[in-house]
């Protein structure tokens, strides 16, 4: 949703707290990740569990896009082409239009950074490396389908790496190119906007109801995954 160009723009709150802490807990989760698969197999079990929380932070993400406050909301960013390609113009003119929250642009970044994140974390519960670490539900799965699956986990590994390049270099591009610093208001909530459009109040209580159910579900699919036949493992 982009700015009133009439109404005067002020340090503004547009940045609830659950949302900008779901955003560096991802930061780490995606490091910590990728360090502990170069560190080698002795790191492999926090691989697991930092995959386990990159998985509720997506489940958080989506409900939060639907309950948390106004620029958290798919719908307050998510827009048809003809925005994106408005602001795109823009974007290369060196003069997009000013949105107090994502971009149309930024909106379908985030989107795709979602999705990259939760195919990363899904395969994982189905892949394994025959040796050592086997996803939860690597037993449940045709042998087609968990070789599908470890394809895809190390396939889209390296998409999601590009993906965090881009928007490094986006980071980068707004800060030289058009002095706008992206990273600030993500840790302070506050960035040059209209005051009509911040928001009032971070809903820490309907955060927390969500951030504990997306934990229970990622807790479910972890227990409730079928046990292999004890008898299939000695032949």
């Amino acid at each position: 949703m982009q700015d009133n160009p009439d109404e005067p723009r002020q340090e503004t709150r547009v940045w609830d707290a659950p949302l900008r802490l779901f955003h560096w807990l991802l930061v780490i989760c995606l490091a910590g990740s990728w360090a502990t698969h170069e560190l080698g197999t002795a790191w492999m079990g926090w691989h697991v569990r930092l995959g386990y929380t990159a998985l509720g932070l997506m489940i958080f993400r989506v409900a939060w896009g639907f309950l948390g406050p106004r620029h958290a909301r798919f719908l307050n960013f998510v827009t048809g082409p003809g925005p994106v390609l408005a602001y795109g113009k823009g974007l290369l003119a060196g003069k997009p239009p000013a949105s107090p929250g994502h971009s149309p642009l930024g909106g379908w970044a985030v989107i795709a950074m979602l999705s990259l994140v939760t195919l990363q974390a899904v395969s994982g519960l189905f892949k394994t490396d025959d040796f050592l670490i086997e996803g939860p539900w690597h037993y449940a799965a045709p042998g087609w389908l968990s070789g599908f699956m470890a394809r895809l986990h190390h396939t889209n590994f390296d998409l999601l790496l590009a993906m965090i390049a881009l928007h490094l270099g986006a980071i980068a591009f707004y800060r030289w190119r058009l002095k706008s610093d992206l990273v600030r208001p993500m840790v302070t909530g506050r960035r040059l906007a209209p005051a009509s459009s911040g928001i009032e109040n971070d809903r820490w209580v309907t955060a927390l109801i969500v951030a504990a159910l997306a934990a229970i579900a990622v807790w479910l699919i972890v227990t409730l995954a079928p046990q292999p036949d004890p008898g299939a493992l000695y032949y």
